[in-house]
């Protein structure tokens, strides 16, 4: 199937019940369809052929959406831009994507205007919410005069639907070409795993140029007959209300949404929940203290996803169950990524790819109908991460002997000290065990002696003091020698990716700066 299918079956079941909200706007299936022709033509009549790469660079929103669905009836790749990125990132991303037109909304036209003649291959500039910027079009009078029929298509479930930029975390980032077939395969997938239900809502935080916005979270909702609860971005006031007064029946957040949430809204353990029944969280594990508090406050389920840009979004999930058990019996059951997803498989292998047994730390592989079919003019990088039809994830981690997969960490943040192999995600486990801190990292910094030693970079918890040396030793004893941290540094916040996962290589480069890392692989 193609991503507007889902829209041209729902629209005809169901043309009068809710497709988007956004604050007081509100647009039915049967109109979103009628609006994505109209937009479908309208890149049709710019010229655009099949295959050509558009960029968005927006918050969430209801247009968001529907560009998105437009270009898939177009038979153009959608290219999402982090809003988050500087200027020069995002001249980096269209001219390697080939953008032919930006669509940008709110302040991003403003912000592009300074790199518009280094941009070599766009064409056109549209502003999505009004003609404000200065030699934008405007979206609407764009769109002026467009039928709302479909306009001619020959799009199959091979050609290319999005081009998802990797996250940059060590690095230039890449171009990750996800088909029609990946993608709607990947909205069955999680829509199994979540139970979503034909008219509940999902509040739609995570950003859409983001795979847990986008193929976690928007489409698999959309594909079954939902309607999105849209944020333009996190407001963890907004985020409780919105859960406790706007009928959320299913929520996608990080940890640290979750955990801003709890403390950051005075009254959020007096409000009542009643149709949210069910919060999915990815890209860390969340601390068993935090769950516990979450589960108790918002009287819902939980699951978590783990996986990649590559694979679509997910990967493996702990699935509801499992965190019942996991509170009931089996405690370690929250340090688990959980179970493959339905037709998805996980292998662990050594450095020369051969399979290990279960127990034994390897690196992550999968394969699956939603992977990715590469990267964007790429060829070595793709062959690399597809070796023998398998994708590399970069992580090291184990199985156990009922298939659960546990992260050790990113392979290339491991630590060497003294010739002994230190995953920062065990050292930073314990950490957050300790009562004042809030957040934890890991690092290896330069050491004369060791090579590396283990530094710990903390945040502590509102109104909550502790030393460094009170951290180190709440650790002897929890971890080996060699692994428990020999300094700690304290900052306000982590940094972070938008999809949560902490930028262990900005936490590192002060330390290393000029000096070559000395880390071997799995």
């Amino acid at each position: 199937m193609r991503l507007h299918d889902f829209l041209d079956y729902q629209a005809r079941e169901r043309a009068e019940a809710d497709f988007a909200i956004q604050g007081n706007r509100r647009i039915s299936y049967g109109k979103a369809l009628a609006e994505t022709h109209r937009w479908a033509n309208a890149l049709v009549s710019a010229g655009l052929q099949p295959g050509d790469r558009i960029a968005i660079l927006s918050k969430n929103s209801i247009e968001y959406i529907l560009l998105y669905l437009a270009a898939s009836k177009a038979g153009l790749v959608s290219v999402p831009l982090n809003y988050r990125l500087a200027p020069a990132e995002w001249r980096y991303i269209l001219n390697d994507a080939g953008a032919k037109i930006v669509f940008a909304a709110g302040e991003y036209p403003q912000a592009i205007n300074p790199i518009r003649n280094e941009l070599t291959t766009v064409e056109r500039f549209v502003a999505i919410d009004g003609p404000n910027a200065a030699g934008w079009e405007d979206f609407q009078g764009w769109m002026a005069g467009q039928p709302t029929t479909p306009p001619p298509s020959l799009v199959t479930t091979d050609h290319d639907l999005f081009q998802l930029y990797t996250s940059g975390t060590t690095g230039r980032p890449k171009g990750a070409m996800l088909t029609h077939r990946a993608v709607t395969t990947h909205f069955m997938q999680m829509g199994l795993a979540h139970d979503i239900r034909p008219g509940e809502r999902l509040l739609l935080v995570a950003p859409l140029f983001h795979v847990a916005g986008l193929n976690a979270g928007a489409f698999p909702c959309l594909a079954v007959g939902g309607c999105l609860y849209i944020q333009a971005d996190f407001k963890p006031v907004e985020v409780v209300r919105a859960l406790s007064e706007e009928h959320i029946a299913i929520a996608i957040l990080v940890p640290a949404m979750i955990q801003a949430c709890l403390t950051g809204v005075p009254d959020v353990a007096e409000r009542h929940y009643p149709d949210l029944r069910l919060i999915h969280y990815g890209a860390s594990p969340i601390a068993e203290q935090t769950l516990r508090r979450a589960m108790e406050v918002f009287g819902c389920e939980f699951s978590q996803g783990y996986g990649m840009t590559e694979m679509s979004a997910a990967i493996t999930i702990l699935s509801t169950a499992d965190h019942r058990r996991a509170l009931a019996e089996k405690p370690e059951l929250l340090l688990s990524a959980g179970r493959p997803i339905l037709g998805t498989e996980v292998r662990i292998v050594d450095s020369n790819d051969n399979p290990l047994p279960h127990g034994v730390v390897g690196e992550v592989i999968a394969r699956g109908p939603q992977m990715m079919k590469g990267y964007w003019n790429q060829d070595e990088a793709s062959a690399m991460a597809l070796r023998g039809g398998w994708m590399r994830t970069g992580d090291a981690g184990m199985l156990d002997d009922e298939g659960y997969l546990y992260i050790q960490d990113r392979i290339k943040d491991m630590i060497v000290s003294g010739g002994e192999n230190v995953y920062p995600r065990v050292v930073e486990e314990v950490l957050y065990q300790h009562p004042a801190i809030a957040e934890a990292a890991v690092i290896g910094v330069p050491d004369e002696r060791w090579g590396e030693t283990v530094k710990a970079i903390v945040v502590l918890r509102q109104g909550m003091t502790a030393t460094a040396e009170e951290i180190m030793e709440f650790c002897r004893g929890k971890v080996g020698g060699f692994e428990r941290p020999r300094s700690v540094d304290f900052i306000e916040a982590l940094p972070r990716t938008p999809s949560g996962k902490v930028l262990k290589r900005v936490l590192r480069e002060p330390y290393w700066a000029g000096q070559q890392r000395r880390v071997a692989g799995v």
